[in-house]
């Protein structure tokens, strides 16, 4: 994940729901060519956003290790544009999972207004597809942190999440602690 299209995580329960928010910038540069004298979020990116904070919420699940990729959007309707200076709130929800992937619903809001709407099919590829690891441990990690994901997730039994070993492990590596 090279593009972030989140901001930083309110919330996090595993396993349940997560909330995380994307401030639109005018200082972005695809907000200038999408359109050109009325910037709008392009609604792909709204998309992504909402992929991202579910995936991650699914992905977490596993401590990481399941390759877990979007595989469909079955539903998305979008009310309207967001523009810059909106702060878009992403609301992800496991509804169903299973061995070859999770159900998510997930909605973006700009403060009450419901401005999209969306149900997303994570697969777990792991067994299948290669074994090449999706992203880099401790530069994943390190995007987690930035993400606010430690500061307010919590466990399924209330206690503070914390990440998983072999993320810290490859964290200290890199920094030679």
């Amino acid at each position: 994940m090279r593009w972030f299209w989140i901001d930083r995580f309110l919330e996090f329960e595993s396993g349940r729901r997560a909330t995380a928010i994307k401030n639109v910038a005018l200082a972005e540069p695809h907000l200038h060519d999408h359109f050109p004298g009325n910037p709008v979020m392009p609604n792909a990116l709204v998309t992504e956003g909402l992929a991202q904070t579910g995936g991650l919420l699914v992905g977490e699940t596993t401590g990481f290790e399941a390759r877990v990729v979007l595989a469909k959007i079955s539903k998305i309707q979008f009310h309207f544009l967001a523009r810059p200076g909106d702060t878009l709130t992403y609301r992800a929800e496991i509804v169903d999972t299973h061995a070859d992937g999770s159900l998510v619903t997930a909605t973006s809001h700009v403060g009450d207004r419901l401005q999209a709407e969306a149900e997303i099919f994570f697969a777990n590829l792991s067994g299948r597809h290669g074994t090449q690891p999706l992203f880099r441990p401790a530069e994943f990690l390190t995007t987690l942190r930035i993400m606010r994901l430690y500061d307010v997730g919590v466990a399924a039994d209330g206690s503070r999440l914390r990440p998983p070993a072999r993320l810290v492990e490859a964290e200290n590596a890199l920094n030679g602690t």
